[in-house]
């Protein structure tokens, strides 16, 4: 099973690349996101690899980065997403990001993906709600959003949340300043306090 490539990128598609590794080339599926990571032909490049054995193929998703693979893995997961409905997803939306719409509910950001319909959205969201923490997705933080956005009660943080989203912030990003703020201010801080802080730690 290759779990790892590290080569030269020979060729770059729309959505896959051939990584050539001492002559051999490895075609390999990849997000939009990965690929600009590898950058242009001729390039080092290292791919952390999912291989996908089919009884008529044997498929190679690469990716840039571990948790991006992580979540590649816990995408397909979800009945309905397959390695291409993955890769979409992966494609707009960086792992941080997915964790934090999937911890506030976010159905809308996952369903800006090609191929996934707001039930199938809602369905990646319900079923992973539970399974989002064990990614180490940036670390402290996304645990912290997390945190936020799982608490019914805190409809101060939830408003605040849709403040900074109507302001343009990312889902990751307002999730983060929320965060922060509740931290330093405690759980009674109101709506306003909330903003005001966050902002502030967002260098808004």
């Amino acid at each position: 099973m290759i779990a790892r490539l590290s080569g030269v990128l020979a060729s770059s598609g729309a959505d896959s690349a051939v990584i050539d590794v001492n002559g051999v080339g490895y075609l390999v599926s990849a997000s939009a996101r990965t690929l600009a990571a590898f950058g242009p032909i001729g390039s080092a490049v290292v791919a952390h690899v999912e291989t996908q054995v089919r009884e008529d193929a044997i498929q190679l998703f690469g990716f840039a980065h571990e948790d991006e693979r992580d979540w590649f893995r816990l995408l397909t997961t979800v009945q309905g997403v397959g390695g291409r409905v993955a890769l979409a997803i992966l494609s707009v939306l960086p792992p941080a990001d997915i964790q934090a719409a999937i911890a506030m509910k976010d159905t809308a950001s996952v369903a800006r993906a090609n191929g996934v319909g707001p039930k199938l959205a809602a369905r990646i969201v319900n079923e992973l709600k539970d399974k989002a923490g064990s990614i180490a997705s940036g670390a402290g933080p996304a645990l912290s959003v997390q945190a936020v956005a799982a608490s019914p009660a805190d409809s101060a943080a939830r408003d605040a949340l849709s403040a900074l989203a109507n302001l343009g912030f990312r889902p990751a990003e307002a999730g983060r300043a929320v965060a922060e703020a509740q931290a330093e201010l405690g759980a009674d801080a109101s709506f306003g306090d909330l903003v005001r802080v966050a902002l502030k730690k967002s260098g808004s």
